[in-house]
Order: structure tokens, then C-alpha cells, then sequence
């Protein structure tokens, strides 16, 4: 309900989202802070709990897979027209480790069609992490992972159905090869959970080598085949605050909604960029006028790119204000709203666009002005915590499962 009331405030407009199924391969990459996005969607085992794409393990596809992500990136670099500046790099999944042999490759064609500048970034499972990975990894020019440990309790591992891991050693391996960033993905929220256990998973990964900790929130998709439901909204809010409370001991700020960072180091951060290109199948890209997102189906992405087509399945385009509250949406997320960044992106003020929404936000005390724009309040930041839950169950749960059912809807309409 919140989120269909935000839309018309925000919009302005009685009008839902509406992503289109025909494909726009018209991609306009003269954008700022530009990122790349890979989706890797092989996993040698799939955990009941995940939401993203993903399908089992098999070697001969994903051998074709990789061919078939190879013409991705050598097409999207031609729409380009001449070598653009990337300053970020994300892999993501599924198990991105499963292509650890193909990576130089991969690496190589995104080098010799674009200037890679920033960092370069891969999510890991526990289970695949060895010297031999990292050490690809390193030499590969990576210097920030993403751990999904999720929880170093036994019981809470249980409830989300995965095996047992020596959580504690993985980490204490990758603090050993002196990456940039280690993050390490928590999950809060989960039945039976204690404010307990998520503060000593905490602890746990700030003693053993984190710089960032990522703490979502258990979200029930209404496609995963897990059983278990998350705990209330009022369990969930003391486990929040437990967090702020540990943090804050432990050296950690807040840097997202639910993310803490150690203070001078980078962000690890796959999709909350200015703009970004995605590649693989379900990977979503963002540019000035257009959201597009590729088909969510391994066989179909091979075959669209054998045929030497972009693999888009849905294409939202934007207007000037559903761009710029997009831009909004993802920066109150990172819990500041920069008026500098929003004048470099779009030509205009903060609050030549949103005026109305700013001074109504600042006088429920939501948000505070802060060096030129605006930071959220403890008060605003819990509301977002609130909305962002109410966002995943409204529109990308919505987008995904029919992304699923269909690789090649012709139409999906949000309110």
C-alpha cells in the first residue's frame, strides 16, 4: 500500500510503471559514473531462501554462456561508439567462482573495449573459497569480495536450509590475500533468531577481517520454495536497532539502510551506481532515459546473442522525473541525498525538481540538510527501511516471477 501511495505523490502521476517487452537496442552510453554489472547464474547448488536467477551447474552450457557473454560485451561496446570509462566492476549470482577459469578472458574483452579506472568486485560462496580462487582472483584484478555467510549459527544456517560451514576460517583465508574491501553479507529477520545471534554474527565477522557488513533483512519471495516466514516488523525493528547498537561499538557507521563500513574504506556496492551496464541473463542495466532487463532464461540469452541481438526482455523508459526519482530513491538508500551529484547528472537543482517532497521530509524530521543536500535522520532511515521491504514485495518480485515464468513477456504493469 505504501508504495502505490509513494508512487502517485512522487510521479505526480496516476500512471503505473509499465515495462515493455519489445527490445530497445538504442542504448545511450553517454552516461556519468558508469559501472558493469555481470550476472552469473550457475550454482552447483541452489539455496531455497535466494530470490536472483540462478539454475544448476551444468559445464557444456556454461561453456556457451561464456561465449554468449563474450558477444554481449563485444555488442553493448560497439553501441558505444569509442572507449568509455568504467568505474566499477561487479560480479554477482549465482556462484560467479564457477567462471573463475574464464575470467581472464572476460577480463580481457571488457579491457580492450573499455578504461577500466575503479574497483572490480565479486560476490563468493563460502564453499568456494580455497587459496587457488583468491589467487586467481588477485591476479585477475579484483580487490573487493562479497562473502554470503549469512549467519555463523548453526540453527539459523539450518532454517535457511543451506549446510554447515566453517564460516570463521573462509573469512580468516580471504583477510590472509589483503583484498580492499571484504564485505560480508548477514541475514536479520530470520524465525527463531535472537537479537543475539545477529549481534554475535556481527562481532564475528568484525573480528575476522570485514571492512563493510551487509545485514538484510529475510524477505519472503512468492517464488522461493522456502517454508520458514520472517519474524514481525517489531522483532525485526529491535534487531535493527541492536545493529545500530553494535555498530557503533565496534567501529563501524552506516553507510546504507542496512550496510556498516569500516571508515576509509571503498563501498561495496553492485547496483546503487549512477548508471550501469548489465550483462547476463536477468542482469538489469541503467542509463538517462531507460531500465532495461535482460531475458531471464540461460538458453534464451545464448541463442539471442548467437543471432548477434541485445538479450532484453523488459525496457522501462523514463522521464525526466521517474529517472531523477530512481536517482532519489537509491540515494536515500546510501542515506544521503547529494544536491551536487543530482546538478551533475541532470542539469538541475535538487529542489528545482524536488522542492515540494524535500520540505515536507524535512519537517517530519526525516531527513536533515547536510553539506549541500540532505542526510536521513534515524527516524527517516527506519521508514526506508520500512518502504524498501514494501518496494521488493511490490515491484521486483512481481517483475522477477514473471521473468521467470515467461522469458519474453510482452508487457508488465506496476501500481
Amino acid at each position: 500500500m505504501i508504495t502505490n501511495i509513494l508512487r502517485v505523490l512522487m510521479t505526480r502521476s496516476l500512471k503505473p510503471f509499465i515495462f515493455e517487452g519489445n527490445c530497445n537496442y538504442n542504448l545511450d552510453l553517454n552516461a556519468k559514473n558508469l559501472g558493469l554489472y555481470f550476472h552469473i547464474p550457475f550454482c552447483k547448488k541452489i539455496c531455497s531462501f535466494c530470490p536472483y536467477y540462478k539454475i544448476e551447474y551444468d559445464r557444456p552450457l556454461l561453456k556457451n554462456f561464456h561465449n554468449a557473454l563474450l558477444k554481449e560485451i563485444k555488442l553493448v561496446a560497439c553501441l558505444a561508439g569509442e572507449r568509455k570509462d568504467i568505474e566499477s566492476i561487479y560480479f554477482g549470482g549465482g556462484t560467479p567462482a564457477l567462471v573463475i577459469n574464464y575470467l581472464p578472458e572476460i577480463m580481457g574483452s571488457v579491457k580492450s573495449f573499455f578504461n577500466v579506472k575503479g574497483n572490480i568486485g565479486i560476490e563468493l560462496h563460502p564453499d568456494d573459497i580455497n587459496e587457488v580462487l583468491l589467487e586467481k582472483l588477485k591476479q585477475n584484478g579484483f580487490n573487493m569480495v562479497s562473502v554470503g555467510i549469512q549467519s555463523f549459527q548453526d540453527r539459523c544456517i539450518s532454517i535457511l536450509k543451506r549446510e554447515k560451514i566453517d564460516g570463521i576460517g573462509k573469512l580468516r583465508l580471504v583477510k590472509k590475500f589483503k583484498f580492499t574491501a571484504v564485505d560480508v553479507d548477514l541475514i536479520f529477520g530470520l524465525p527463531g533468531q535472537t537479537k543475539e545471534d545477529l549481534t554475535g554474527d556481527f562481532i564475528t565477522a568484525a573480528e575476522n577481517g570485514a571492512t563493510q557488513i551487509s545485514t538484510y533483512p529475510f524477505i519472503e519471495f512468492s517464488y522461493t520454495d522456502i517454508k520458514n516466514k520472517p519474524t514481525n516488523r517489531k522483532l525485526k525493528k529491535q534487531m535493527l536497532e541492536s545493529l545500530l547498537d553494535i555498530s557503533e561499538k565496534t567501529g563501524y557507521r552506516r553507510s546504507s539502510i542496512w550496510t556498516f563500513s569500516k571508515d576509509n574504506s571503498p563501498r561495496y556496492s553492485s547496483v546503487t551506481r549512477d548508471n550501469f551496464i548489465g550483462f547476463g541473463p536477468s542482469a538489469a542495466t541503467l542509463l538517462k532515459r531507460i531500465f532495461k532487463i535482460n531475458t531471464f532464461s540461460v538458453k534464451e540469452y545464448i541463442k539471442c546473442l548467437d543471432e548477434n541481438k541485445l538479450p532484453t526482455a523488459l525496457s522501462l523508459k523514463f522521464s525526466v522525473r521517474t529517472r531523477a526519482l530512481y536517482w532519489l530513491f537509491w540515494s536515500v538508500y546510501n542515506l544521503y541525498i547529494s544536491g551536487e551529484n543530482f546538478y551533475k547528472l541532470f542539469g538541475k537543482k535538487l529542489e528545482g525538481i524536488f522542492g515540494f517532497e524535500l520540505y515536507w521530509a524535512k519537517k517530519f524530521k526525516y531527513i536533515e540538510k547536510h553539506n549541500g543536500g540532505y542526510k536521513l535522520t534515524d527516524k527517516g532511515a527506519y521508514l526506508f527501511h520500512l518502504i524498501e521491504q514494501d518496494y521488493t514485495h511490490q515491484y521486483i518480485d512481481k517483475v522477477w516471477r514473471i521473468a521467470l515464468d515467461n522469458p519474453w513477456p510482452k508487457r508488465v504493469v506496476l501500481h
